[in-house]
């Protein structure tokens, strides 16, 4: 983390300099006339949204929730190691690994041949394959993920907090309005002002609400797609048991009344159990079976038999039964009517998709839809790209929410079974294939499925043998790197914060260091100099030459070779009020990560190459160091010049 850029401030760093709209201004309960945006709901989509946008002095955000405060209880506690990544570009990835529990191996059992009514350990695997991430995949309750993103907005420069205890009524949408045309009414049913009834009005409003969404009604979708009519319980449960795995990630299938799945929480002692229950009639709900806790742990000390399960305290518990539904729109502008509309309203999170909990994606994959949106409506709202960029969020997370579902379906279909009776696999799922099922789709279950196809915002795969690790379309995969300045080691795609900047990555040629006429010191002439500079053109006047691309050059010589005072200004850049230099913008291969970044993600040794780093961490393009022309073609395709 940089800070004292433009002056010391002898305080926690993490809280930034205040919006200058909100000095001097009282702090207010009522929610006010406009906003920039209306977030509706604080479960992790819409805090994951409301906090990048906190991070722009200038876009006023607002965030309601029917509950009349913060989560205290989550439902969600998987975290993969994707949006590990991501929380480290909020800053508090530190903290979650040191609060939650890690999941590093999970084990398998099935039924005992010789005593079907045991259960027996027949398998057991790696739970994410060795440098998929530089995080674990980890769980950690919801409400401390919640709390992590309060913290970041309470610190943000806009000081966003939500109002609670608000609930949506409906939503208007002028066309014809050139500005604020979204129109909220919400009933406030907090204890002091129940039945109050406040409207808003914004440039856009995000639904982030449940599955159950107000603003998807209020837009007219519907989620589609059908039940596996299979109820199952969950519940988080302090116990004494001889189960030798129980801190383990545990798959069991038994023939003593169904399945299960051991996750363990943070802390040592805490379990969730998630059990299989009744399988429900083609019309039934799971309300009508009236399913108790005491069901549910008799359920699980079936399962567990011959071992004993001794619940002393549960600490929350529920039912639900199994759904696989999608929207098929993110937005509120109609398939046909895409070429003459912009869109003003999107849904996120649940609203927009619904399926199991037990691959654990659901609130990963949320995240990960906001994450998306927000840096599009930041880039719209500060008129750095065409409306049109929007149009992009529904296009991109719907292709992949629908990946989601049909993953999703199948891996519901089999932890549902009962295992099979013999070595054929007839009259249930083979407890092997089982594993290997699992093992298979681990890196979808890590988050590192979504791959975007190409369009405006993702290039095509041309050049994509001189990056070949680096996939375009897919997350920036980080390695460890020297800064040439300090020696310190890092992991390059921490350099990626959620502040709606691109990254763009500069690999060195084999030569580079020694010829500042090609690769990367060509590149950076261009950048400076050049008319058609996407730096020239699209970073506003006065503001730091790195607010919108934030340039970054890795070469393959070790930082005692390359002399810091030779690199291209443009790697040194002068930011500030006091035009103090950046000094953490060149790095070097990490001499003893064997191997190093250049192998690890195939990048061309003699050429080098540059990776376009979207703002959501995602690879936009690769390109030739010398490919100016089409670098500068690509922004062109939907950002706005300021000149």
């Amino acid at each position: 983390m940089q800070f004292f850029l433009n002056g010391f401030f002898g305080r926690d760093p993490k809280l930034r300099e205040i919006a200058p709209r909100l000095k001097d201004k009282p702090v207010s309960g009522d929610l006010p006339a406009q906003a920039d945006v209306l977030i509706v709901g604080c479960g992790p989509a819409g805090l994951t949204l409301a906090a990048q946008l906190s991070a722009f002095p200038d876009i006023h955000t607002v965030i309601v929730d029917v509950k009349e405060g913060p989560l205290e209880l989550g439902q969600a506690d998987g975290i993969a190691c994707r949006t590990m990544e991501m929380f480290q570009a909020f800053d508090f990835a530190d903290q979650v690994l040191l609060e939650s529990c890690w999941i590093n191996e999970v084990t398998f059992w099935k039924p005992d041949p010789n005593q079907p009514q045991n259960i027996m350990r027949h398998g057991r695997v790696q739970d994410t394959e060795d440098g998929l991430s530089e995080f674990p995949h980890v769980v950690l309750n919801q409400a401390r993920v919640h709390d992590f993103y309060l913290e970041f907005m309470r610190n943000s420069p806009n000081r966003l907090a939500p109002h609670y205890g608000r609930k949506l009524l409906d939503l208007q949408v002028d066309a014809s309005a050139t500005d604020h045309p979204v129109t909220a009414r919400l009933e406030r049913v907090d204890t002091h002002h129940d039945g109050q009834v406040e409207m808003i009005r914004a440039r856009y409003v995000v639904g982030c609400d449940g599955a159950r969404s107000a603003v998807r009604k209020s837009m007219g979708l519907e989620l589609v797609g059908d039940a596996a009519n299979q109820a199952w319980g969950v519940m988080d449960i302090l116990a004494v048991t001889d189960f030798p795995d129980i801190r383990y990630k545990v798959a069991i299938q038994s023939n003593n009344g169904g399945n299960l799945l051991i996750i363990p929480r943070e802390g040592g002692y805490l379990v969730r159990l998630y059990v299989e229950m009744d399988k429900l009639g083609e019309d039934e709900r799971v309300a009508q079976r009236q399913i108790t806790v005491d069901r549910l742990i008799a359920a699980a000390q079936s399962i567990f038999h011959p071992y004993t399960l001794e619940v002393k305290e549960v600490v929350w518990w529920s039912v639900y039964e199994i759904g696989h539904r999608i929207c098929d729109k993110y937005d509120d502008v109609p398939a046909e009517k895409v070429h003459s509309r912009q869109p003003r309203v999107f849904i996120a999170g649940d609203a927009c998709h619904t399926h199991s909990p037990k691959a654990g994606q659901g609130m990963n994959f949320s995240m990960q839809d906001s994450f998306n949106l927000g840096w599009k409506l930041a880039a719209v709202l500060r008129r750095q790209c065409l409306p049109d960029l929007l149009h992009s969020y529904s296009a991109e997370r719907q292709s992949v929410g629908n990946d989601l579902i049909t993953f999703d379906r199948e891996w519901a279909k089999m932890i549902s079974d009962k295992p099979a009776q013999n070595q054929q696999g007839s009259g249930g799922v083979d407890p092997k294939e089982f594993q290997k099922y699992f093992e298979k789709h681990l890196r979808f279950t890590a988050g590192m499925g979504t791959q975007y196809q190409p369009s405006s915002l993702t290039g095509p795969s041309t050049h994509q043998h001189l990056a070949s690790g680096l996939l375009v379309g897919m997350r920036f995969h980080s390695a460890p790197v020297i800064r040439i300045t300090d020696a310190k080691r890092v992991q390059l795609g921490h350099a990626a914060k959620a502040d709606g900047r691109w990254r763009l990555y500069a690999f060195a040629g084999a030569d580079d260091h020694r010829n500042d006429s090609k690769g990367v010191g060509a590149l950076c002439k261009f950048l400076e100099q050049s008319a058609d500079s996407p730096l020239r053109l699209y970073t506003p006047p006065g503001q730091d030459i790195d607010s919108v691309f934030d340039l970054r050059a890795i070469f393959q010589q070790a930082h005692h070779e390359l002399a810091i005072e030779s690199m291209p200004a443009l790697l040194l850049p002068r930011k500030g009020r006091y035009g103090l230099r950046d000094y953490e913008k060149v790095f070097c291969a990490d001499p003893k990560s064997e191997p190093d970044i250049f192998d690890l993600r195939g990048i061309d040794r003699t050429q080098g190459c540059l990776v376009l780093v979207r703002p959501d961490q995602y690879i936009a393009h690769v390109l030739p160091l010398n490919a100016h022309r089409e670098l500068a073609g690509f922004f062109a395709g939907f950002m706005l010049s300021n000149q």
